[in-house]
């Protein structure tokens, strides 16, 4: 075991193994919950179900995967990351194995909404804000994009794969083969992560020897029901925090809502074939990827409030002219959109981490950013129905389209008054008052 003055190869080296464990966690998550999507209508094929069925137990399944999220951070702030993903993990893969078994709607709705939502809420993108705080100093922005494309590289590595052997073999080995990924994450992530660095002898990557940033801080000991809650009080009494609820509930309704969900039939109402607008929808996936390492290259060097005003800027811009370039072929101005809007997907991810991070403090931001994903989950849930209902009543995604359009634009401006020079962070008050010391609530909200 290397002390605390092990150059700094062995840091680095260490802490981009761990990366790497998260990072496949990340992407192998992001297949579990997209291959709903493609099992559904052969799961409705078989036993005769309504797409009312399997869409409600999807349904649960997302919301349970966003709503989770800040507990799920308390979570893994305080058993860690290896503990808790490994088990999020086994969980998958029962509960997928145990979908060949199903024979009633309520097996679907209990194994894909209840239980794969709610572990693979323990995977979603708050892991990556703790293993990213605990693990880097310096790169921290970048190591939050990486992490944040995974969720559009688990969908092109695996889904593919996932449809392929639906349609030649059946669905149930589909879900086999999703079982074994998440067995085989699992032994990764408990062989290869550990939950801080300094269980290793090491300290953070970029973090001076000696440093604040060097020392381990102890897990807390309140519960995570009771950390989440603590944290949602102190935090709420700042604007800083509405505002990046607002603004990431819109980035859920103009991105998973909107675009995600109906885009396709979208296009097909103006005559293209639903496979060549799955062809573009996986295009955005792939800008994605760049766009959101590139955001959290940027993050490190440039005001992140300046970076959100960009990019919900020129989401609402290009969502306004989305519905003329809607055609029965690809026409060059939908090619400018694919790359603009697939780069600004999820480009908004590192700098709002790194808000939070800065307003909030390093021990708080984790929770912080569960509690701002939940609105993600909620704008898109919200975004997804609104649209809908557009298109039930107006046979049009026109006012879909540019309703979306206004609240990206509206979401810029709300950007700009989040305060440049964060105060210092909110401390949660004590439990109950005590007129002596009560070394038990100081600790509570004590977050590496």
């Amino acid at each position: 075991m290397r002390g605390p003055s092990a150059p700094a190869p062995v840091y680095a080296r260490r802490a981009l193994l761990v990366a790497a464990a998260t990072l496949g966690a990340l992407v192998a998550s992001s297949a579990f919950r997209s291959a709903t999507g493609v099992l559904m209508e052969p799961i409705e094929s078989e036993f005769g179900w309504t797409r009312a069925t399997t869409a409600g137990a999807v349904s649960l399944n997302l919301v349970l995967f966003g709503c989770i999220a800040p507990f799920a951070a308390a979570l893994l702030e305080r058993y860690g990351p290896r503990r808790v993903v490994t088990i999020a993990l086994v969980v998958v893969a029962l509960a997928s194995a145990a979908t060949t078994a199903i024979t009633s709607p309520w097996h679907l709705w209990v194994l894909w909404g209840l239980v794969i939502g709610a572990a693979t809420g323990s995977t979603a993108l708050v892991l990556g804000a703790i293993v990213a705080n605990r693990w880097f100093v310096a790169r921290r922005g970048l190591i939050t994009g990486v992490f944040s494309g995974a969720s559009a590289t688990g969908q092109l590595l695996f889904l593919p794969a996932i449809a392929a052997t639906s349609e030649w073999a059946g669905w149930r080995y589909a879900a086999l083969i999703v079982a074994g990924l998440a067995l085989l994450t699992a032994l990764a992530m408990g062989a290869l992560v550990r939950d801080r660095p300094q269980d290793v002898g090491l300290i953070p990557y970029g973090a001076v020897p000696g440093s604040s940033e060097a020392e381990a801080v102890p897990p807390p000991t309140v519960s995570p029901v009771r950390a989440a809650l603590s944290v949602l009080r102190s935090a709420s009494h700042r604007w800083t925090f509405w505002a990046l609820m607002l603004t990431f509930f819109v980035c859920g309704w103009s991105t998973n809502g909107l675009v995600q969900t109906h885009f396709i039939p979208a296009a097909h109402d103006h005559g293209m074939p639903a496979t060549t607008a799955a062809g573009l929808l996986a295009l955005v996936g792939i800008f994605d990827l760049i766009g959101t390492i590139a955001s959290g290259w940027l993050t490190d060097r440039v005001d992140p409030r300046l970076l959100l005003l960009a990019y919900y800027g020129v989401r609402g811009l290009s969502l306004f002219t989305i519905h003329s370039l809607l055609a029965p072929g690809v026409e060059p101005g939908m090619w400018v959109f694919i790359i603009f809007y697939g780069l600004d997907w999820v480009a908004t991810v590192p700098p709002t981490i790194a808000l939070c991070r800065s307003h909030f403090g390093l021990s708080h931001s984790g929770i912080v950013f569960g509690w701002t994903f939940a609105a993600h989950m909620i704008g898109a849930g919200l975004g997804a129905s609104y649209a809908g209902w557009v298109r039930t009543v107006d046979g049009s995604y026109r006012t879909a389209w540019t309703t979306a359009a206004v609240l990206c634009i509206a979401a810029a401006f709300v950007c700009l008054s989040i305060p440049r020079d964060p105060a210092p962070p909110v401390q949660a008050a004590p439990a109950s008052p005590s007129p002596a010391p009560d070394t038990r609530d100081a600790e509570e909200l004590t977050f590496t």
